[in-house]
Order: C-alpha cells, then sequence, then structure tokens
C-alpha cells in the first residue's frame, strides 16, 4: 500500500462558453439547442433581447463573450463570470478552444500541452494510453496530470488505478474549470500534487504495471524529467514486463539537434529494452525485460 496526500480534485460547475457559441447563439431567434459545457453534452436555451436565460436569470450575451477565438468563459452556478485563464510572475495559462475539436487543451505562455494538428487532445491521450498497452486491471502512473485525459483514458482501457501527479497548482486549477476533466473526480484516479521526480520514490520496487510519462516541453526547469536518474526511478518503480511510454514529440526538428535520440540512448542505458520510438504518437514505447 502507498501512502500519498492526495489532492481533493474540486469540479467547477456551471456553463461554458465560446465565441463560436455566443454568435451561433446571437444569429438564432427564439430557443435553440446548443452545447454549453463544449460538447459533451446539449441543451435547450432561450434568447430574448440579447440576453439568454440561463438558471432564472437573463444574462446579456456580451458578459459571456470571450476576448478571442481560442478562449472560454464560464458562467458558474454561483453566478460568477470569467474567462477561464490565470496568471503567475512567469506564466500565463488557458484553456484553450482548438479548432475542429470539442475538447479543449490546456496553453502555458503559448504552448499547447497536447498535440492539435491533424489530431484533437482527447484523442492524442487516447493514442499514447494505447501505445503504453493499459488493460484491465493495470495499476498506471500518470506522471505529469494535465487536463487528466490521460488518466480518464486509462480508466476507459480497464485500469485499476491511476496514480497522477502535478507539480502545478494553477494546472490543477484549470482542470477543475474544463468539464472534460470533471471524470477525475474518481476513487480510482489518485491525484497527487507535487515534483513526480521527488515523489516517484515513494513507490515500492515494481509496484506500476504502466508508466505514462509525458513531460512538459524540454527546458532548464523540466530537466530533472528527462534525466538518467528519473529514468532509473521509473525502471525501478516498473514491474518486469511492463511498458514505460515517454511523450518526446519532435523538439527542434527544423533547428538544432533533437533531444530525440538522447531520450532513445538514456531509456537503453537504464535498461529497458527493446526501446521503440513510434512515429503516429511521437514517443518512445519501452519495455522492462523480464528477468
Amino acid at each position: 500500500m502507498v501512502f500519498l496526500n492526495t489532492y481533493l480534485f474540486k469540479p467547477i460547475e456551471g456553463y461554458w462558453f465560446t465565441k463560436q457559441l455566443i454568435e451561433k447563439i446571437r444569429s438564432s431567434i427564439g430557443c435553440i439547442n446548443v452545447t454549453l459545457d463544449l460538447g459533451l453534452t446539449f441543451s435547450r436555451v432561450c434568447v430574448v433581447d440579447n440576453k439568454v436565460l440561463l438558471s432564472n436569470n437573463e444574462i446579456p450575451l456580451n458578459d459571456l463573450e470571450p476576448s478571442s477565438d481560442d478562449r472560454v468563459v464560464i458562467y458558474r452556478f454561483d453566478g460568477k463570470v470569467y474567462e477561464i485563464i490565470r496568471r503567475s510572475p512567469s506564466r500565463f495559462y488557458k484553456l484553450k478552444v482548438v479548432k475542429y475539436s470539442r475538447a479543449p487543451t490546456l496553453e502555458i505562455n503559448g504552448i499547447h500541452m497536447h498535440r492539435i494538428k491533424d489530431i484533437d487532445p482527447w484523442s492524442d491521450s487516447y493514442l499514447k494510453v494505447r501505445r503504453a498497452r493499459v488493460r484491465r486491471g493495470d495499476i498506471v502512473l500518470d506522471t505529469c496530470l494535465g487536463l487528466g485525459y490521460t488518466a480518464l483514458n486509462a480508466l476507459k482501457q480497464g485500469a485499476r488505478v491511476v496514480y497522477s501527479v502535478e507539480i502545478d497548482e494553477s494546472v490543477i486549477w484549470i482542470a477543475e474549470h474544463n468539464p472534460w476533466s470533471h471524470g477525475l473526480v474518481d476513487d480510482r484516479i489518485k491525484i497527487v500534487q507535487g515534483d513526480v521526480v521527488e515523489l516517484v520514490n515513494q513507490f515500492k520496487d515494481s509496484f506500476f504495471d504502466k508508466i505514462i510519462h509525458d513531460p512538459p516541453r524540454y527546458s532548464g526547469s523540466t530537466g530533472e524529467l528527462y534525466s538518467l536518474e528519473f529514468y532509473n526511478e521509473l525502471y525501478r518503480v516498473l514491474k518486469p514486463g511492463g511498458i514505460l511510454y515517454h511523450y518526446t514529440g519532435e523538439p527542434r526538428r527544423h533547428g538544432s539537434p533533437s533531444i530525440v535520440k538522447g531520450i532513445g540512448d538514456r531509456l537503453r542505458k537504464t535498461g529497458f529494452y527493446p526501446v521503440i520510438f513510434d512515429r503516429k504518437s511521437m514517443g518512445y514505447i519501452a519495455f522492462k525485460p523480464i528477468i
């Protein structure tokens, strides 16, 4: 048994509005069927004098309109209205609408936390879970929670429990405001707020059946997530015969030498074999041998 201080995920309930939705409502007369939770469900709303009736309140459409095409406004059930954005001294976070996709992504300082070219954020996470070959009954480590799409897809594939770690409280705040993340309120998902580089040593040897490592882009502040030392810990906590899926993307493929080869070399040095780069998902599938 592992004893970690798990985070109590608190989903924010309300109605969600995008520029596209506001435009659709404005162009309609009377009552129409629309989605008020970014495409998860549809409901009927009525519009009178450029106001929409929500929870027995008439709200001016101008109050619900995001400031740009890719942002989301929430009308909370307690009556508060604001864009789903957050600022820190060095970072800007937002829940971002993705063209041709219902599921939004998280953007930090202009960088998307999911692939959105030729794939939608939900399918991106599903593909990573499939590459990790998550099966019924598996215990899974999800090293970086993000919006929780990986953890949720792991459950859909039959995982018995998912430990999902997130170092950034602002990321969890965005997830709590995202209707696509609300399924994280599940006893089978253990959210731990902290640094996975430090927390991984609290797990016993061979504890996990599968590990999905989808770290932020490589930088000076995230380098430990790509280090040989951290890979050694992932190897230790993975069961023999288990699989690590490590998303890499294709950083710097048009410029300086890619770090992708170095990641593969370090995984092999750790002991993973075989280590295979999967171009469709843009990541390594690494196996821990059965000795």
